[in-house]
């Protein structure tokens, strides 16, 4: 037999842990949602991400006074609405979309741009790699965005 008191702890811990505890996945969508998150920036290597955006420069300019190219100049994409790049004529899919581009929403884009938004017209089969991804990121988040 459990003494009341402890009954009572009990009942607190476990209606608490439900209430507090985060479901599965939901760091996901906090972070997906945060586009001043830098959860997967932090765990990759900027230097090794420049040389991943070879593979994107023929296409991206990352520098503030750069045209777009065939896409978008990606200077300031953290925080900046999908689609709405001044001067740069997107599919429908990207000019309908609306979320807000965060690590995670890119880390997703990434990893198969058809596939995360379909009819986009970006021709590109995506970095497979993890970690090739988050060293991406960490490497836009130090050219991309806004120096005060």
């Amino acid at each position: 037999m459990v003494p009341t008191n402890a009954k009572n702890f009990l009942l607190a811990v476990i209606v608490t842990t439900a209430c507090y505890s985060a479901p599965l996945g939901a760091d996901d969508t906090i972070a997906a949602d945060n586009p001043d998150d830098t959860s997967i920036s932090a765990l990759g290597d900027a230097d090794k991400g420049k040389r991943t955006f070879n593979r994107c420069r023929s296409c991206h300019a990352i520098s503030d006074n750069m045209k777009h190219r065939i896409g978008p100049n990606l200077y300031g994409i953290f925080g900046r609405e999908a689609g709405s790049t001044d001067k740069f004529r997107y599919s429908k899919a990207l000019s309908e979309a609306s979320f807000i581009w965060t690590e995670s929403k890119i880390n997703q884009w990434l990893t198969k741009p058809s596939a995360y938004l379909p009819g986009n017209k970006m021709q590109f089969a995506g970095v497979k790699k993890e970690q090739d991804r988050k060293n991406l990121i960490a490497y836009l988040r130090t050219v991309t965005v806004e120096q005060d």
